[in-house]
């Protein structure tokens, strides 16, 4: 099962490879890692989506725990939260196709951010089933090239970084 874990770290040089290296050493695989700084400039989020079952998890969240940058982590997988992923598709686009794709665009309630003579690119945003499906479905014209950020992730509700060390 996949879970999505949410690190709040402080904000260094050094700390995403301190704990991919940690995930490296022990064999876990990240299937999504983000990173960005939070409202307080001193601290950093990352939203890392792991394989691993609940026992994984915990082994994970205690690894992370040890490290000195890390402020809390929390495994959101079962709580309330929005996630989004955001993804560029370079897609083959002949003049007579781009009416096609541009439906396609309008249902995704994505956007054309670059025309190309012979193709487009498209960014679109949402959560991972909507940006399979927005690929999939350009797929027939054909894609020379995809880039996706991986999940973000936010609880919903009214959290800050002290309610979140007082649950640690």
């Amino acid at each position: 099962m996949k879970h999505t874990l949410s690190v709040l770290v402080e904000n260094q040089p050094g700390v995403l490879a301190r704990i991919a290296g940690l995930f490296s050493r022990r064999g876990y695989n990240i299937d999504s890692l983000a990173v960005g700084r939070t409202e307080n400039p001193a601290f950093a989020r990352m939203t890392i989506v792991v394989d691993g079952d609940d026992r994984v998890i915990e082994q994970v969240s205690k690894q992370l725990h040890k490290l000195v940058d890390v402020i809390h982590v929390r495994d959101i997988t079962n709580e309330p939260f929005v996630d989004r992923e955001l993804i560029l598709i370079k897609v083959n686009a002949e003049p007579a196709q781009r009416g096609e794709i541009m439906q396609i665009v309008d249902i995704f309630r994505a956007h054309i951010v670059d025309i190309g003579r012979n193709s487009l690119i498209i960014e679109c945003t949402g959560d991972e089933g909507k940006i399979n499906a927005i690929q999939d479905s350009l797929e027939p014209f054909g894609i020379r090239e995809v880039v996706r950020t991986g999940r973000i992730a936010m609880m919903r509700g009214v959290r800050d970084i002290d309610e979140e060390e007082d649950h640690a």
